[in-house]
């Protein structure tokens, strides 16, 4: 027991690779990211993501500060979408805490499906699922 482990981990995400992608008729994960700068080169937001098989799953999205408010948000979560589509992913979730962003999915599509309450620190977990359209691809 202790901190980090990176055999540990490394062994892990090989043995649940080996037995996702054989339980998922061979699909494989993918990375998936969008980046957005300024004129000068400067990261104004982004989003992390990964596909397997019909499925995309964000991890992180950030916007900049001083650029919130100004659309970025849903730009990179529209770019996201699209590309996982072209993948061929039908559904897309995501989760944030209360003290972030839990009103921004439902503007763009998303239904919340669940909260865990009381994490982290007496906020919530809350979790949103969104259909894609395919053909829109």
């Amino acid at each position: 027991m202790g901190g980090q482990d990176d055999d540990l981990e490394e062994r892990l995400d090989e043995e649940l690779t080996a037995f996702n992608t054989a339980a998922a008729d061979g699909a494989v994960t993918e990375p998936l990211s969008v980046r957005v700068s300024d004129d000068s080169g400067e990261l104004i937001g982004g989003l992390t993501a990964w596909t397997w098989g019909s499925l995309c799953s964000v991890d992180m999205l950030w916007v900049r500060e001083d650029q919130r408010h100004a659309g970025w948000g849903g730009r990179l979560m529209r770019a996201a979408e699209a590309e996982a589509a072209q993948r061929g992913c039908t559904d897309m979730i995501v989760s944030t805490y209360s003290f972030q962003a839990p009103g921004f999915y439902p503007r763009l599509g998303y239904r919340e499906r669940a909260r865990i309450q009381g994490v982290p620190g007496g906020h919530e977990d809350v979790y949103f699922h969104k259909r894609l359209d395919v053909a829109e691809a």
